[in-house]
């Protein structure tokens, strides 16, 4: 019997029970507090990220002269020391005092770059060529990053390795020229965003503002809707660190250049400062969406925030050991693609050109000002250093520090190194946990190699998932690896790290 009138009265009455599709709803409920859960972990890792590079930012400015002043001292007091030593600096104090007189070249060349004709080259263009221009900045300053570290690493090398060892290279000479003329061009680089973003301050209707500002909101088209692993992940998470200090460190920039402009009046400071928060506001928001919808899309969950910091906190521990191999801020370079250098050398050339030292008095300050900012740095060095021992052991990953590092031997391609270390891996049976070819220890209850190994950076820059899915083919142990290894193998920061080959 069909009727209008049983139809209404079907649909008015009619139920339906959630609980035979448990599953499916739980996995939803999941998924909101997922989100919900994502800005307090994301800024956690963001807040414990940015004072990692505050640290390796006023390593530029506190530490760097100290030990380059050392190591002048012990170059010129060397005929007291005689030629007991090999070596007449250590490769550290080399290092130190390559950065030194690299720091103080770019900053004395520096000095022919007119600030007041770029700013007013600048702001003569129209709105939607300055938008244009800024994003091929952001581009360009991505690039730039990647080869320069580089290119600075070369450096180092070339000017400390073993000197008995057959000359494979152009000489230090053409490495120290071609650093120089990167940091100088990375720091006008930097120069012309700053500027940039000065004149969208100073526009009288914030056109240019709003749309730099928009553009964040386009970044949000282009990550969220790809497939992210873990790894690429936290290579955008680092990306997104070294961002956001950078972006505070302009904003400084421009403040001190308007407040040199207005006469340093304070009641223009407060002019300034909703525009500031505007930006700021913005870039938090954007990085939270983005990562929300990311770890929606992919099924991943916040706790993945608290493994990356572990593993940011892991490379801070293991610089600090006897036998580490690199300096915690080289360290920080690599892993996030900060490179501290040329962002120091467009402070410093803007500090001593906007604030003018005269008198006694003034000096006495800049002193104070020097050694408050000594202080600033030990205190947040130590606070780190507990901080990341804490996350270490959290995430129980302190056995792994004392493990020893696997070493690429000496004369031979990354890529050979890498299947020695697989096939060694075979040949380490015993319950014990004897040694490998290679001396390194094996621990059986875990099926897996040591977590502290030397990464092949170039392989993760173009397929970061190319090494895994290799020795997935080759051990049915290292297939299942566990994703704090991978984290652990990515020594540098992917500069297109949100790209999937």
């Amino acid at each position: 019997d069909l009727s209008l009138l049983r139809f209404i009265s079907a649909e008015l009455t009619r139920g339906y029970f959630l609980e035979h599709n448990e599953a499916k709803y739980t996995e939803r409920r999941e998924r909101v507090y997922t989100c919900m859960r994502i800005p307090k972990e994301l800024e956690k890792l963001m807040f414990f990220g940015i004072f990692l590079c505050l640290d390796a930012f006023l390593y530029v400015f506190t530490l760097l002269p100290l030990r380059v002043f050392l190591a002048m001292f012990r170059f010129i007091t060397l005929p007291c020391y005689g030629l007991r030593d090999r070596r007449l600096l250590q490769p550290a104090q080399v290092c130190d005092m390559l950065k030194g007189v690299i720091l103080v070249i770019c900053y004395f060349m520096m000095h022919y770059v007119d600030y007041s004709m770029m700013y007013h080259l600048i702001r003569g263009q129209s709105v939607i060529k300055l938008y244009i221009i800024y994003n091929m900045l952001e581009v360009a300053d991505r690039l730039i990053s990647s080869f320069g570290q580089d290119i600075l690493d070369a450096l180092y090398w070339t000017a400390t390795e073993p000197k008995e060892r057959k000359r494979a290279h152009i000489g230090v000479i053409p490495h120290f020229f071609m650093a120089v003329f990167y940091v100088f061009l990375h720091a006008i680089l930097i120069m012309v965003q700053a500027t940039t973003l000065n004149v969208a301050f100073n526009s009288h209707n914030k056109s240019l503002l709003t749309i730099m500002m928009s553009n964040n909101f386009v970044e949000i088209k282009g990550s969220v809707f790809k497939k992210f692993e873990k790894n690429n992940l936290f290579q955008m998470s680092n990306s997104d660190i070294k961002e956001r200090f950078t972006n505070y460190v302009l904003l400084l920039i421009v403040c001190l250049r308007n407040m040199e402009q207005f006469s340093w009046n304070p009641d223009h400071l407060w002019v300034l400062f909703p525009d500031v928060c505007m930006v700021v506001a913005s870039e938090i928001a954007v990085d939270i969406v983005k990562h929300a919808f990311i770890t929606k899309f992919n099924d991943i969950t916040a706790d993945v925030y608290s493994e990356y910091r572990a593993s940011l906190a892991f490379d801070l521990v293991s610089s600090r050991q006897k036998n580490a191999y690199t300096d915690y801020s080289d360290s920080v370079s690599r892993r996030m693609g900060f490179i501290p250098l040329p962002l120091a050398v467009l402070l410093i050339r803007v500090v001593t050109s906007s604030i003018k030292v005269q008198g006694v008095l003034a000096y006495v300050c800049v002193v104070l000002f020097y050694c408050g900012l000594i202080s600033l740095k030990v205190l947040n060095s130590i606070v780190l250093l507990g901080k990341s021992c804490q996350y270490v052991k959290e995430a129980k990953m302190e056995e792994k520090l004392f493990n020893p590092v696997l070493t690429a031997t000496p004369g031979k391609p990354a890529g050979k190194q890498q299947g020695t270390f697989k096939s060694t891996q075979g040949i380490s049976t015993d319950e014990n946990g004897s040694t490998s070819v290679t001396n390194q220890p094996v621990h059986q209850k875990e099926n897996m190699p040591s977590l502290l190994v030397t990464s092949n950076s170039d392989q993760f820059l173009t397929t970061p998932d190319g090494e895994e899915k290799d020795i997935s083919q080759d051990s049915s142990e290292l297939k299942h690896r566990s994703a704090k290894k991978d984290l652990l193998e990515i020594d540098r920061f992917t500069i297109c790290g949100n790209r999937i080959d």
